[in-house]
């Protein structure tokens, strides 16, 4: 792997403004998906360097708290300026280390350092208020004011673009910020802390904290009491789990866990407009993302249709290492994400499914699986209810908008939904109706920075992106003055 500036590659703990080695001085390797190459090794930190980075950023807080919004905004600013500068390195450090194609590595360098800028301009923007005074001599304000340390656990499958929805706002309210990267993905979150120290955040205010050792790291950053605020995205029975350890200190928590995306599709529809949303939602990131459609509900008269155009898009995708020019899509992140994915497709066909393309494994090596399209699909199999997170489309038949999204809304998950139609009224009713915190009307990506992105039911707490992603990161402080007079 080259890269124009090798500095970016960092491979230990990122530690009160200084890169340290773990205590103790273990590490762990980290290895490219596609290749089964060993990448680098990295500082594998026990509890002791969680305390020590907790500690570091509590005592950051007290000054980082006191900069003008400005000051801090300005930083940001920095930080989003050599984020795009060193866009082509990040991209391909991304690319190693958890398989994406090379294109979509570099867009999403590209949203990752977005957060930086939205969240920077919104540090000047985090107005309080007076309320009417209910009494003479009194004078009432709202105040908002920064929560303090908060902490993150961030998932493998954006490696940046995770923590820097979290930290960017956290940084721009004036906390401090402590994270756990995924262990298969460490080197793109040091790649950002170098990059944050060049941009010139004090000491203290941003530390990673890399390891293998999720449950005693995860145990710091949700029960130490100088935490006043958790985000972790990640699967629901974690996320449950983590939740409850942050009940002992009533700490601020935000969840984005696990989703089973209804993708409907009407018989209004445009066709070439809804296959190209179902492959950009579904194949994107080889469908590993949170809101990637997981069950797509196709109106019985374009059926076969939309059937046929999908399975020939999928097999059209160039399979392979995502450094390679061209590959649209790469490996999967781990030999247990393919066995997960081989049994779905497996138990589908067991239960009367229909293979229309692909699966099986691809012969690009044992982590590649062949884009794959079902038709024939029934509630009863697992694929309909579980994250299936890999390139597999499953169809379902429906007959009217009432049984779609009776359909849609049957499932304990609401992250993300999406429908295609050209009926108005009809986008307008299915999009209210559908029990999900993010909908696209016509649209297969609808991530972005400036949008507030997020979850109901089972699916999670609390908002990121947009005005509302700050929000969880303040407490608002209400101030009555009195004896002020008439």
């Amino acid at each position: 792997m080259m890269l124009q500036d090798p500095a970016i590659l960092q491979t230990r703990a990122f530690i009160g403004g200084s890169f340290v080695s773990a205590t103790g001085g273990a590490t762990f390797a980290v290895v490219n998906p596609a290749t089964g190459e060993r990448i680098s090794d990295v500082a594998d930190c026990p509890a002791a360097d969680a305390l020590h980075a907790v500690a570091s950023a509590e005592t950051a807080f007290r000054s980082w708290r006191g900069l003008l919004a400005k000051e801090r905004a300005a930083c940001l600013r920095r930080l989003y300026d050599l984020m795009l500068s060193h866009q082509e390195d990040l991209a391909r450090l991304m690319t190693a280390e958890q398989g994406k194609p090379l294109a979509e590595a570099r867009a999403e360098v590209a949203y990752a350092a977005g957060f930086f800028e939205w969240f920077g301009e919104e540090a000047k923007r985090l107005y309080g208020e007076v309320i009417p005074a209910n009494a003479h001599g009194r004078r009432l304000l709202v105040l908002k004011q920064p929560v303090g340390v908060a902490t993150a656990i961030t998932p493998w499958n954006f490696p940046l673009a995770m923590i820097a929805r979290k930290a960017a706002p956290a940084l721009a309210a004036g906390c401090t910020f402590v994270v756990k990267p995924a262990a298969e993905t460490p080197l793109s979150a040091l790649a950002l802390a170098e990059l944050g120290c060049r941009a010139g955040l004090p000491a203290g205010v941003l530390n990673v904290v890399p390891g293998t050792g999720a449950a005693e790291i995860g145990e710091i950053l949700t029960t130490d009491p100088r935490v006043r605020k958790f985000s972790f995205t990640g699967s629901t029975p974690v996320g449950k789990m983590l939740a409850g350890q942050c009940a002992g200190t009533v700490k601020k928590v935000s969840l984005e866990l696990g989703g089973n995306a209804p993708f409907i599709v009407f018989d209004d529809a445009d066709l070439d407009q809804a296959v190209a949303g179902a492959v950009a939602s579904k194949f994107r990131n080889m469908g590993q993302t949170c809101v990637c459609a997981n069950r797509f509900y196709i109106q019985d008269g374009i059926h076969e249709a939309f059937a046929a155009r999908l399975a020939k898009a999928a097999s059209d995708l160039l399979v392979g290492d995502g450094a390679a020019p061209g590959t649209a899509q790469g490996p999967l992140v781990s030999d247990r994400a393919v066995g997960k994915v081989e049994a779905l497709v497996a138990d589908a066909l067991d239960n009367g499914a229909t293979l229309v393309t692909g699966g099986s494994r691809h012969p690009a090596g044992r982590r590649f699986y062949q884009p794959t399209v079902l038709t024939g699909m029934t509630m009863a199999m697992r694929a309909a209810r579980e994250e299936i997170f890999g390139p597999v489309a499953t169809l379902f038949r429906f007959r009217d908008q009432r049984e779609a999204i009776a359909l849609a809304n049957a499932t304990p998950f609401g992250l993300a939904a999406y429908v295609y139609t050209r009926d108005l009224g009809r986008a307008w009713q299915v999009a209210e109706a559908l029990e999900a915190g993010m909908v696209g009307v016509n649209e297969g990506v609808i991530s972005t920075e400036v949008a507030p992105f997020g979850g109901v039911k089972e699916s999670g707490l609390g908002r990121e992106g947009g005005r509302a992603g700050i929000e969880d990161y303040v407490e608002t402080k209400y101030v009555a003055m009195g004896g002020l007079g008439s």
